[in-house]
C-alpha cells in the first residue's frame, strides 16, 4: 500500500460526524477563517489537519462561491456554518480545484443547498475513480462505496470559465502539473488567486499525480502574472508571489538534484540516501518533509525515466 498523509486524513472519514461534532460542541473548528478583504476569506487547515486541505469562499452580490470542500462533511457543514454567519445569501457555486479526496469529500452537503458544483473536465471521471487508489488494493467495500458515493462536477469546462455572483466576476482556469484537472480561481477586484495544490505554503507536496517541469512553470506564469496578489495555498498557509515563485523551486530543484542519480540508474534506497540530503539542506525545515521527502524522491525518479502512472485525460 503506497503511504502518503492521504491515508492519515482517510482516518476522518472512518471517525465520521462524530469527531467533527465532538469538536464543534468543543466550541471549535478544524479551520481557521481569514479574511482576505473585499468579501473574500480563506479556510485554513488546522495543524493536526483535521479539514485535510484549505478551502476558501467569495461572497458576491447575490450569492457565494466556495471553493474546495474538505476532507469529510463534517468539516464542509462547519463551513456552511460559518459562511451563514457572515451572510444570508445562498451558496450558488463549489468550484473543486481537482479531484483529491481531501478536496472534494464535501461537495454534497453544498449540494443539497442547491449550489452548482463546478470543475475541470477531467474531474468528473476522476472524482470516482482515482481516489480509490488512496486507500490501497485492500480497499473495503464501505470506503469504496463512499468514493463511488462522492458528488462529482455537474458543470465542466475545459480551458477558462468565468462566473458570477451578480456583478462579482470570478476566473476559473486550468493550468497544468499536479494532477493534469487542476483549476486556479481568480478573483479580480480582490486580488485574491485560490491556487488548490497548485502551491503548498513552505510544505513538501503530494506529487502522486503531478508533472514537475509543467508544475513548475504554471507556478512562474502565476506569479508572474499576479505579483501583487493574495494567494491561497492548497496546505499551508496565504501567502504571496514570492512564496509561489519559491514553492515552483522546489520543484526545479528536486528535478536538478535527481537529474544525474536517475541517469546513473539509482533506484530505491540508493537513490533516496544519494538525493534527500542534498534536498533537506534547503528544505529541511517545510513542512512534511520527513512525510513527503521519499516519496517526492521515488515519485520525480519515475517522471524522469518515463514510467510514471498519471490520470489519463477524458476525451
Amino acid at each position: 500500500m503506497r503511504k502518503s498523509i492521504w491515508l492519515s486524513l482517510l482516518l476522518l472519514l472512518s471517525a465520521g460526524a462524530g469527531h467533527a461534532q465532538t469538536a464543534a460542541s468543543a466550541n471549535s473548528l478544524p479551520f481557521t477563517i481569514k479574511p482576505l478583504g473585499n468579501n473574500v476569506y480563506a479556510a485554513i487547515d488546522e495543524p493536526k489537519g483535521g479539514a485535510g486541505s484549505n478551502s476558501g469562499f467569495v461572497i458576491g452580490d447575490d450569492g457565494v462561491a466556495v471553493i474546495d470542500t474538505f476532507v469529510n462533511p463534517s468539516a464542509a457543514k462547519q463551513l456552511l456554518a460559518e459562511i451563514q454567519k457572515l451572510t444570508k445569501l445562498p451558496v450558488k457555486f463549489v468550484i473543486n480545484t481537482h479531484y483529491h479526496l481531501d478536496h472534494v469529500a464535501g461537495n454534497g452537503v453544498f449540494a443539497e443547498t442547491g449550489a452548482v458544483i463546478i470543475g475541470h473536465k477531467n474531474i468528473r471521471g476522476w472524482i470516482h475513480t482515482e481516489n480509490l487508489k488512496f486507500f490501497g488494493k485492500d480497499i473495503k467495500p464501505e470506503q469504496k462505496a463512499m468514493v463511488e458515493g462522492l458528488v462529482a462536477p455537474n458543470l465542466i469546462y475545459d480551458a477558462v470559465i468565468e462566473l458570477f455572483l451578480g456583478s462579482r466576476r470570478i476566473v476559473v482556469r486550468y493550468y497544468p502539473g499536479h494532477t493534469g484537472g487542476d483549476s486556479v480561481v481568480t478573483v479580480p477586484d480582490a486580488q485574491v488567486v485560490f491556487c488548490g495544490d497548485l502551491f503548498w505554503k513552505k510544505t513538501l507536496p503530494n506529487l502522486i499525480d503531478g508533472t514537475t517541469d509543467k508544475w513548475a512553470a504554471t507556478d512562474a506564469k502565476l506569479a508572474e502574472d499576479a505579483p501583487k496578489a493574495t494567494f491561497v495555498a492548497g496546505h499551508g498557509d496565504v501567502g504571496n508571489a514570492a512564496d509561489v515563485q519559491e514553492f515552483g523551486g522546489y520543484l526545479t530543484d528536486l528535478r536538478v538534484m535527481m537529474a544525474q542519480p536517475v541517469k546513473d540508474g539509482l533506484m530505491g534506497d540508493a537513490l533516496t540516501n544519494t538525493v534527500i540530503p542534498k534536498l533537506r539542506e534547503k528544505y529541511g525545515s517545510w513542512n512534511l518533509f520527513d512525510y513527503f521527502a521519499k516519496r517526492n524522491v521515488l515519485d520525480t525518479a519515475k517522471e524522469l525515466r518515463g514510467d510514471k502512472q498519471i490520470p489519463k485525460a477524458a476525451d
